[in-house]
């Protein structure tokens, strides 16, 4: 008996651990050819966009309202960020969707207030934008 639900677990473990062992984050590689080639003279433009991208992005579900006010830490073009503490998000990006399009995004990382005390992986985020030729900025890919 012992022995036979000793194979049963054992089963059970190889069949659905590795399936959320590999669950991936949801990334939507953009078009490289589609974006727009941004610098930091384009800074303003990207933190005037953040008053609806941040929203939209956040403010869904169940703690919607948690993330109703914020503030942005970080906003950088990935390049700029290589040699920074936020050199992991640059290497994080080049990974996801190659080089040439981490090239063209930015880091954007934003502090929640309303998380303060609650939970340390709300109280942070962060967003990897690009600017579409045709729509303008854009999220493809949301860490936290």
């Amino acid at each position: 008996m012992k022995k036979k639900s000793m194979i049963i677990s054992f089963l059970l473990f190889f069949t659905f651990v590795p399936s959320l062992i590999h669950a991936q984050s949801d990334v939507k590689c953009p078009d490289v050819k589609q974006l727009e080639k941004t610098s930091m003279k384009d800074k303003e433009e990207l933190l005037k966009a953040l008053k609806e991208i941040v929203p939209a992005t956040y403010q869904k579900g169940e703690h919607g309202e948690m993330f109703s006010e914020w503030e942005v830490i970080t906003a950088l073009p990935f390049p700029k960020t290589a040699e920074k503490k936020d050199a992991v998000y640059d290497e994080m990006a080049k990974n996801f969707c190659g080089e040439a399009v981490a090239e063209q995004s930015w880091l954007v990382r934003l502090y929640f207030p309303k998380w303060e005390g609650k939970s340390a992986s709300a109280l942070e985020g962060q967003i990897f934008i690009a600017k579409d030729k045709e729509d303008g900025w854009f999220v493809w890919f949301r860490y936290h």
